[in-house]
């Protein structure tokens, strides 16, 4: 099969995402609200005094205060608390959204987590998250755990919390939730604790900006990260790079891109997970959900290239999410080799964009962050 270069594209911001003429306000995820109102009824249940304000501790280790907007508790039995959701300057659907927590003893020790009302059922696989589960992704989940331990000792005492989402069930068909096989309602997210508006016009000025700066620094090497996990990745690929040559793109790759090229840089790296990855491969410089999808007939290419057989490369092909085809890659023995095809399909893309003017390399991190799993040549998984 010849490779076919794809069209470059860089489609325009959401229509949601105009210029704002202020500094736009972080706010929290729903992952930090479930955490924040779980705390808050546990304690209330323990002490049995309703609570009005919580605080919790987000991953990276800062404490931060929450609201409560409600808090009942029937002594000895069970306790509730809502926390509403702040999203801040991001155009979020789950905005005002009122994170519920429902929380009772249970015979066992340890911590049982469910998912109520307006919280999503994961009905397919590739979400890394348990297929008839509830869609409360891994660091919410650590996070209610730890505030959770905060209050009581699990070794001695069970207890069980379900976190709900008065019309989660509404909001969740502003999302791409159901083309996921997330059904019934909205995902608790979240991996910082912390919504930043990635998704803005005022958040691609800031990625500008962030070249801009290090190039006045006299730097000519940029590194391009989507988040803080990958930042975390590639400081451990390049640790002899200084902080300021990091740069979180969120979905600005090629504005990023294009700034480094005119402030002269020589040098781009690009880290990355399976799905960001995808789009970039298929020349998309832009990548919200909202602009673009990951185009699956590419994996499936790349994973015949590899050396995948027909079965695998049909399953691919028909996977629900760029992580399920790393998954299906993984299970297959196939990780390494279409990684590294799918990076260098990438290099390919940015080199096209950038015109030759800058050396480009590329890698695939697993979704912790925490692995090297592929590049375009320079690191060897």
């Amino acid at each position: 099969m010849t490779y076919a270069e794809p069209p470059l594209r860089e489609p325009d911001l959401p229509r949601t995402a105009k210029v704002r003429p202020t500094a736009l306000r972080t706010g929290w995820t729903t992952g930090a609200c479930a955490t924040a109102a779980t705390k808050a009824a546990l304690t209330a249940l323990v002490t049995g005094v309703p609570q009005g304000t919580v605080e919790i501790g987000l991953p990276a280790g800062r404490r931060v205060s929450f609201a409560v907007a409600r808090c009942d508790v029937e002594p000895a039995r069970r306790a509730e608390a809502v926390v509403v959701k702040d999203a801040g300057d991001d155009p979020d659907v789950t905005h005002g959204a009122e994170l519920t927590a429902t929380v009772a003893w249970r015979d066992e020790p340890g911590l049982r987590l469910d998912g109520g009302p307006g919280v999503g059922t994961v009905t397919r696989p590739g979400l890394g998250l348990p297929v008839g589960g509830p869609a409360i992704n891994e660091t919410p989940r650590r996070m209610i755990g730890q505030a959770v331990a905060e209050v009581v000792d699990l070794t001695e005492v069970g207890v069980r919390v379900v976190i709900s989402v008065p019309r989660g069930e509404i909001m969740a068909r502003k999302t791409t939730n159901r083309r996921l096989g997330i059904l019934g309602g909205i995902s608790i997210l979240g991996t910082t604790g912390i919504v930043r508006p990635f998704s803005t016009a005022s958040w691609r000025a800031s990625v500008v900006q962030a070249v801009h700066v290090m190039a006045a620094q006299g730097e000519r090497t940029v590194v391009l990260c989507t988040g803080g996990r990958t930042e975390r990745a590639a400081r451990v690929l390049l640790p002899e790079l200084p902080e300021v040559c990091f740069v979180e793109v969120g979905d600005f790759t090629g504005a990023a891109v294009t700034a480094a090229v005119g402030d002269g840089m020589t040098g781009v790296v690009f880290v990355g997970m399976a799905g960001k990855l995808a789009k970039l491969a298929a020349g998309v410089l832009m990548t919200h959900y909202t602009r673009s999808k990951v185009d699956l007939s590419l994996l499936g290419a790349v994973t015949a290239e590899a050396g995948g057989d027909a079965e695998l490369v049909a399953a691919v092909a028909a996977a629900n999410t760029g992580r399920h085809a790393y998954e299906l890659w993984e299970g297959a023995g196939l990780l390494g080799p279409a990684g590294d095809l799918l990076c260098r399909r990438v290099r390919q893309v940015l080199r096209r964009f950038a015109g030759h003017a800058v050396t480009v390399d590329v890698a695939m991190v697993d979704f912790a962050g925490a692995r090297l799993v592929a590049s375009s040549g320079r690191w060897v998984a």
